[in-house]
């Protein structure tokens, strides 16, 4: 691709760039990212190896521990990541790395799944996940600073949108051959795993191209001092409430799926109906939530918070009229997605854009730290409340997504051309 129509094709897809070289950068960006998201979605815990593992006759104790596992595992190490990360010039060899050692772990669980039965599958999972988990939380700290350094202002959201727009294309022609019969064989989806673990290692491959400049590197032993920043900066302190009120967005949809469940939806397939509806809304919002996150990324945290609650209350209004059968909670389901979308774009975007340009993996690994936790205790607050029944557990998300939404009125517009 010559040096024009590189910069012609950015345009097109995230706005003007200064230079040449932050077309190339921005283009990298949405391969790999779009490489990356496509092996979230084909390995996706809470549906794909759920699925495997109830099959194998895993102990359900091993099927519940994957979600927790990968989040929290996401998030919680964010803080020794971070001051690692100071201590790097070049901050893309922490994605790169992190991405390579995703896609490995991944073709070790697709080993798993394929030599292994019961508990034994199950512990394996559920140990390579966490690897998984931990180098996932690579890529989250550093990316941030890479892009940042890399792609302008009022584009990097536009990056990320397309990226996710692209992978979700990926994934909902996954969720029509689950739903078409053609990949209920267990070995296919085993192969659809062992496929998402060559895509992390091609996303490596694309962005070790990156062109970054140096960051100024921290003395060993120096560390951020993460509660001064919080006790300084109010904006920070209020953009964490904002994303730990939104988690349940996160957390929601295995509520939707229990109350069709419960009503005899047979249209929803325990495993391509919600990949169904997660891609589809992926492809559908995320590039269009980027774009908007260019203009107004407090915006998008706003809205998509509101919409999730609508959605939530749909459910719970459909379940208690007596009309959650057939394709009914999955279009709710469909809306709640997109506004878990939108929270997702929002919050990484405004994140970047809020953070001072030396401190931006500071930011991002305290934020996403103190948001692992609150997701393990709204998680457990779920989980508690569900033993009253799934219309309980989402009255109560819909009422702190809303708080989320609001909240969010007092964030700062950070986005300046």
């Amino acid at each position: 691709m010559t040096e024009d129509s590189t910069e012609k094709t950015f345009e097109a897809l995230a706005g003007e760039p200064e230079d040449a070289q932050e077309a190339r950068n921005g283009l990298r960006h949405m391969a790999a990212l779009s490489l990356s998201k496509l092996s979230d979605g084909l390995i996706d815990p809470k549906l794909v190896l759920s699925w495997l593992l109830t099959g194998l006759g895993a102990p359900a104790v091993f099927v519940g521990a994957l979600v927790p596992i990968r989040e929290a595992g996401a998030l919680l190490p964010q803080l020794g990541l971070a001051a690692v990360l100071g201590r790097m010039a070049q901050r893309r060899w922490m994605w790169v790395a992190g991405s390579a050692v995703q896609g490995l772990a991944a073709i070790v669980i697709a080993l798993a799944v394929a030599m292994l039965q019961g508990w034994q599958a199950g512990l394996a999972v559920c140990a390579a996940l966490a690897v998984l988990a931990v180098a996932r939380a690579a890529c989250s700290v550093s990316h941030k600073d890479i892009l940042g350094k890399t792609v302008g202002n009022t584009r990097r959201g536009s990056v990320t949108g397309f990226a996710g727009s692209v992978s979700a294309a990926g994934v909902f022609v996954f969720a029509l051959l689950l739903l078409s019969g053609l990949m209920q064989d267990q070995v296919a989806v085993i192969w659809a795993v062992a496929l998402a673990g060559l895509l992390w290692l091609a996303a490596a491959a694309v962005l070790s191209r990156l062109s970054e400049p140096d960051s100024d590197v921290q003395a060993p032993g120096a560390r951020p001092e993460y509660l001064s920043i919080l006790r300084r900066d109010a904006q920070l302190r209020r953009f964490i409430v904002v994303r730990g009120l939104l988690v349940v967005t996160a957390l929601a949809p295995p509520y939707f799926v229990v109350i069709a469940g419960q009503a005899g939806a047979g249209g929803l397939d325990q495993l391509g109906g919600l990949v169904l509806a997660s891609s589809a809304a992926a492809f559908l919002s995320s590039y269009v939530w980027g774009r908007l996150s260019d203009r107004s990324s407090r915006l998008v945290l706003i809205l998509s918070g509101l919409v999730a609650a609508g959605a939530m209350l749909g459910a719970v209004g459909l379940d208690r009229a007596g009309l959650a059968g057939g394709w009914a909670i999955p279009g709710v389901l469909f809306v709640q997605m997109i506004a878990y979308h939108g929270v997702r774009q929002g919050r990484s975007t405004y994140l970047v854009d809020m953070a001072p340009e030396d401190g931006r993996a500071a930011y991002a690994a305290l934020a996403n730290t103190v948001i692992g936790v609150l997701l393990l205790l709204v998680g457990a607050l779920g989980g508690a409340l569900s033993f009253v029944g799934a219309p309980v557990v989402l009255l109560v998300f819909a009422a702190l997504s809303v708080a989320g939404g609001l909240w969010a009125l007092g964030l700062h517009e950070v986005e300046k051309p």
